[in-house]
């Protein structure tokens, strides 16, 4: 079995928590969890006791670490990610992250390469609410390339942010256009998918991105388009939720111990 830990611990956590309790993830055993509000780990681990499944709410990321897992799922922050990065990997410990926004710090992602290599570990970046990452890279591959990501949200959805103002609630306006190194700067935990795109295709300096504000609009509509002199390839996907994005870590981990990778 593999151990598993989670930070993190709200809705998307909780859907890695329940495919284990399901058995969609037989290879793991989710042995801890961490969140910076307690009762969220708390609640997550009670869940897990309550199906025989023991599951220790850690104070800190030392003491989660301390249980020496094989795997920690990061489902928080990218500044979570940033603090907990290079100690999980330097204590053994693989990670699946949906914080891929701390990626687009061309510094820290060579030394969260460099150091997963240096001590054997990996880190996974989940596709979150988006996809096509084999498409992007072999796009990329082929030299070449010019990337854009296009965002759709409603107004509610970027309340607390610098951009939002009351008249977006009956105008359609394009509130950011620049790139993902930008856009992840401006919005920290709402474009991750623009650097994890940006990372499997052209980098996140090159990655032109759009964002939509629409009245009325519910979800987020994320849509990737690559070009090279050969091939012409748009990801467009639609989602109400961000359940999405819980699931694409619970693919991922089935990846890792499956036989038979997609």
């Amino acid at each position: 079995m593999e151990k598993l830990v989670i930070v993190g611990c709200g809705r998307l956590g909780g859907i890695v928590a329940d495919a284990v309790i399901k058995g969609i993830l037989p290879e793991y055993e989710l042995v801890g969890v961490y969140s910076r509000t307690v009762s969220k780990a708390e609640n997550l681990a009670a869940r897990m006791q309550q199906h025989g499944k023991p599951c220790r709410v850690c104070a800190t990321i030392e003491e989660l670490l301390a249980l020496k897992p094989d795997y920690l799922v990061e489902a928080a922050s990218p500044a979570a990610m940033k603090e907990l990065a290079l100690p999980a990997l330097k204590n053994g410990t693989s990670i699946v992250t949906l914080s891929i926004g701390a990626l687009a710090d061309d510094l820290f992602y060579r030394e969260v390469a460099e150091t997963a290599k240096a001590n054997g570990t990996r880190v996974y970046l989940a596709s979150g609410a988006t996809g096509g990452f084999d498409v992007l890279r072999t796009a990329a591959l082929m030299g070449n390339a010019t990337a854009r990501f296009f965002n759709e949200k409603g107004p509610n959805a970027l309340k607390g942010t610098a951009v939002y103002d009351e008249s977006l609630q009956t105008e359609q306006r394009v509130v950011f256009s620049g790139n993902a190194v930008e856009a992840i700067q401006l919005f920290p935990t709402k474009v991750n998918v623009t650097v994890a795109a940006s990372r499997a295709s052209v980098g996140p300096a090159n990655m032109e991105v759009t964002m939509q504000s629409t009245p009325g609009f519910t979800g987020d509509t994320q849509r990737v388009e690559i070009r090279n002199d050969q091939v012409h390839a748009v990801i467009d996907v639609y989602s109400t939720t961000a359940e999405i994005a819980g699931w694409s870590v619970v693919n991922t981990l089935l990846n890792i111990t499956s036989p038979i990778v997609f």
